[in-house]
C-alpha cells in the first residue's frame, strides 16, 4: 500500500473567516477519510486574506477528489484545491 504526501490549499470566502475554525474542521474532515496531517500553513494571499495550506500523508489509492469536493463544502471556504500530490517512498 504506497502513501502519498499531498498539500491541499484551502481559500476562505473572506479575510475575517475564522481559520482556527476552518483547520479544526479540516483535520477531523481528513482523518475521516483516513488522512493523517501532518503540518499547516497560514499562508498570507493579499488585503487580510490568508489561506490554510494543509500537508498530510493517505493512501495513495483514496485519490484527491474526496477530500477536496468534502474541504470545499465547509462554511466559510470559497475553494479547496490539491496543490501538490507526492508518492512516498518506503
Amino acid at each position: 500500500m504506497a502513501k502519498a504526501i499531498i498539500t491541499i490549499k484551502i481559500m476562505p470566502e473572506t479575510a475575517d473567516a475564522d481559520l482556527s475554525k476552518i483547520e479544526t474542521e479540516a483535520k477531523k474532515i481528513i482523518k475521516g477519510l483516513g488522512g493523517d496531517v501532518g503540518k499547516v500553513e497560514r499562508v498570507p494571499i493579499a488585503f487580510g486574506l490568508s489561506s490554510l495550506n494543509i500537508i498530510f500523508i493517505a493512501d495513495e489509492k483514496l485519490g484527491t477528489e474526496e477530500f477536496e469536493q468534502r474541504l470545499a463544502k465547509l462554511e466559510n471556504i470559497q475553494t479547496a484545491q490539491i496543490i501538490d500530490f507526492r508518492r512516498a517512498i518506503g
